[in-house]
C-alpha cells in the first residue's frame, strides 16, 4: 500500500476511484493500493472469524446494557481513546493472559503460597489454581486472591501436600466476558 504524502490531489480522498485504485485514511494520511479481490467463496476460517466478531458484537451490546459492566467499560475506553462499545468487543475477543506462576514458595505445607500474575486489556476477573496428584486426583483447588494492582493474584495452600512428585498446579484465568486462560506446571 502506498502513501500520499502533502499531494494536494489526494490529500483526505478516500474510496474508490475508476475500478482501479482504493484510497484510505489512516491516522490522517492518505494511503492508496489496487482494489482487493475478493472471493465469492467463505473458507471455514472466514465463517469461523464471522461467527466470533458476531459474538462479540452481541456481548459488547449486552455488556453495556448492565450499569456495572458500562462502568468498567467506560473507563477502560476513557484511557485507550474508545468508546465503551469497542472496549467491551475487544475484551471479548482478547483472552486473559498468564505472565508467571510462582511456585517458589509452595513446598507443599499449609499456608505456602503460589503467585500468579496475569492480565487482561480490561480485567482479570477470577484466578482459580488445582493442585492435582500424579494419579490425577485432585489434592486442593480454590480462588486465589488479588492484591492491589489486580495483577499479581495469591493462592494460599489449604492442606499438607506430603508427596509433590508428578504433581501439577493448574491456573485458569478469566476475563469479564467468560474468556478463560488455562495454564499448568
Amino acid at each position: 500500500m502506498a502513501e500520499s504524502k502533502n499531494y494536494v490531489l489526494t490529500h483526505g480522498l478516500s474510496g474508490k476511484i475508476g475500478g482501479m485504485l482504493v484510497f484510505r485514511q489512516m491516522n490522517g494520511k492518505t494511503f492508496v493500493s489496487t482494489i482487493p479481490e475478493k472471493s465469492d467463496e467463505v473458507s471455514e476460517k472466514q465463517k469461523a472469524q464471522r461467527r466470533r466478531f458476531r459474538n462479540a458484537t452481541v456481548y459488547g451490546k449486552s455488556a453495556l446494557e448492565n450499569p456495572e459492566n458500562r462502568a468498567i467499560y467506560e473507563a477502560v475506553a476513557a484511557k485507550k481513546g474508545r468508546t465503551p462499545f469497542i472496549a467491551a468487543v475487544a475484551d471479548f475477543l482478547n483472552a486473559p493472559e498468564i505472565e508467571l506462576i510462582d511456585l517458589s514458595d509452595y513446598t507443599g505445607q499449609q499456608g505456602d503460597i503460589i503467585k500468579v500474575e496475569a492480565h487482561d486489556d480490561t480485567l482479570v476477573k477470577e484466578v482459580h489454581v488445582s493442585i492435582i496428584n500424579a494419579d490425577g486426583s485432585t489434592i486442593e483447588e480454590g480462588q486465589a486472591m488479588p492484591d492491589a494492582s489486580g495483577y499479581v493474584w495469591t493462592y494460599i495452600a489449604q492442606q499438607n501436600n506430603d508427596n509433590l512428585d508428578g504433581n501439577k498446579i493448574v491456573v485458569s484465568v478469566s476475563d469479564l466476558p467468560g474468556n478463560v486462560t488455562t495454564e499448568e506446571r
